[in-house]
């Protein structure tokens, strides 16, 4: 009995052995097939990314391109002269010619006013529309806007700061226009410098706040002005670099 009972036993853990390695080797056979379509997929996913950060950016911005080209020559083409225009005599049209034409009128029109006889004719349609109720306010806004944007002199959002907006405790990010002057500074100032600031929104930093902030009350940032904009537009997840001397302090700190 006790040989038999020995010999069942030692056949039990034989079946038991085998079923076991059988096991192992399904285990083993499916593994490797397992981890190769993970690190396929996760390849193809990592490529698929690449491309998309690559292909992106650079889709966004020709078709920004184009639709640009494109709304400047609808708007200008028409009133170019067909003896001027190369496409009446060229069996296909040319993108972009309408913006050449546009920005070789307006550098006449530049070198033209740079004369006496150009300042003259300026100031006589100026005149003109200060006799016009609506158009007069309208003008001379618009104007004023370009002249400060695009001025050379100027130092229009040359600088990055924060404040705390909306309460104490939250910070935003300001771009710094100028020292605030005239009535606004007057009646709000009680003496202190104050700067007029812009507040943008997110993701569209060409909308927001004009505001009027002691200079105290406004941290300056040694980020450019290109970098608070991209710092806006991806809603805080592209975050400029800190410079070289701040992080060596840091460290050794």
């Amino acid at each position: 009995m006790t040989k038999k009972t020995t010999k069942k036993n030692q056949t039990h853990t034989k079946q038991e052995d085998s079923g076991a390695s059988a096991g192992s080797l399904a285990q083993l056979t499916q593994q490797p097939d397992d981890g190769k379509s993970g690190r396929v997929g996760a390849q193809l996913r990592n490529s698929f990314l690449t491309g998309l950060i690559i292909v992106g950016p650079v889709g966004i911005t020709a078709y920004m391109v184009y639709s640009f080209v494109n709304f400047i020559d609808s708007w200008v083409k028409p009133y170019v002269p067909e003896q001027y225009n190369p496409e009446t005599y060229l069996p296909f049209s040319i993108p972009g010619l309408g913006l050449i034409f546009a920005i070789f009128i307006i550098m006449v029109i530049g070198a033209t006013t740079a004369n006496l006889f150009g300042r003259s004719l300026v100031s006589y349609g100026e005149s003109v529309l200060d006799r016009m109720p609506v158009v007069r306010n309208l003008y001379r806004a618009i104007k004023q806007i370009f002249e400060t944007v695009l001025s050379q002199s100027g130092n229009s959002f040359q600088k990055v700061g924060i404040i705390e907006y909306p309460r104490k405790g939250l910070f935003a990010i300001v771009f710094v226009s100028t020292e605030t002057s005239g009535e606004i500074a007057d009646l709000c100032s009680e003496g202190e410098p104050m700067l007029s600031v812009f507040l943008p929104t997110t993701p569209n930093p060409t909308s927001g706040y004009l505001l009027f902030v002691p200079t105290k009350d406004v941290q300056i940032l040694d980020m450019s002005v290109e970098e608070g904009a991209k710092l806006v537009i991806s809603a805080g997840l592209v975050v400029p670099e800190q410079k070289a001397a701040e992080l060596i302090a840091e460290n050794s700190a």
